[in-house]
């Protein structure tokens, strides 16, 4: 699979439009991709392996998403067989209290990834230039002073977290943002099963119905984003939606083939280590008898 087909350029010429929500791109069916998915899942646990033993880079992989998009199903699906120590998952909910007591990028900038892990983030900073955006009287809530609340204030959002992202990236974390984008109707007819299924009641309320009547300032405001955050070290992957099963499959890839451009390896073994490994070794066969 190619992954610079779901790339967002970083020229800031892209519509989201241009991607159709319901396309499966080299594949028909979810049968022809199930093979490609389990060889990707077992290449990411491999990767995973590698980067943990080495330790000296760390993996941010951030999910931005309207409801239902699939965000946790690819998560779950997708990081299934990787080894949990190497791996966290935060979300990105509600702002509390303290959280609004600090700036925008406090939250999320103190769970980032140790070196050597990967931290999923189940939507992010970004929060703050797709919610907020949408609905400007949340900025009323972060006690702000007047002098920043400008016409300009989303513009001076892209350029700080593009300035972070290039300092994470220069201290060796490496970013993978990913943008699952799932049609209206879609949408309707899964929180409609989320309604008629028990078990999912308690993922639904009046407000994502309420959401929904901004959809048109919520594609607005994640195609202006996109243009100005996707930058050649950090790019965005916009991936169709309206299958989660095609969904699954390009976040492995995508994953994948990330993980593989960072050259992870298991350290080298010294002359010492060999000696303690053969010590340790006589050690274990002694007991034996």
């Amino acid at each position: 699979m190619d992954i610079t087909q779901f790339q967002v350029p970083s020229d800031k010429k892209f519509s989201l439009e241009s991607i159709d929500p319901s396309k499966t791109i080299g594949f028909r069916s979810k049968l022809s991709a199930e093979n490609k998915l389990k060889s990707d899942i077992e290449e990411l646990s491999s990767m995973q392996a590698k980067l943990f033993a080495q330790g000296n880079r760390g993996v941010l992989v951030i999910f931005q998403a309207m409801d239902t998009a699939g965000k946790d199903s690819a998560i779950k699906h997708v990081l299934t067989g990787v080894n949990p120590q190497g791996v966290d998952v935060r979300n990105f909910r509600v702002p509390s209290e303290e959280e609004l007591s600090h700036d925008f990028l406090w939250r999320t900038m103190k769970e980032l990834p140790t070196r050597g892990k990967i931290m999923i983030f189940n939507r992010s900073y970004y929060e703050e230039v797709l919610v907020t955006r949408v609905h400007p009287e949340l900025l009323g809530k972060e006690s702000l002073p007047k002098s920043t609340l400008t016409k300009d204030i989303w513009k001076d959002r892209y350029e700080d977290i593009n300035a972070v992202e290039r300092y994470l990236i220069r201290n060796g974390i490496d970013i993978v943002k990913i943008h699952l984008r799932i049609s209206k109707e879609e949408q309707r007819k899964r929180l409609l099963a989320r309604i008629d299924e028990p078990d999912k009641n308690y993922k639904i309320g009046t407000a994502d119905v309420y959401e929904r009547t901004f959809w048109n300032d919520y594609m607005k405001a994640y195609e202006e984003m996109l243009q100005h955050t996707s930058t050649e070290i950090a790019p965005w992957y916009v991936i169709p939606s309206d299958h989660k099963w095609y969904t699954r499959i390009a976040v492995a890839n995508i994953l994948v083939q990330r993980l593989k451009s960072l050259e992870p390896s298991f350290p080298a073994i010294t002359k010492e280590k060999e000696k303690e490994i053969a010590r340790a070794k006589r050690l274990l066969l002694k007991e034996g008898g």
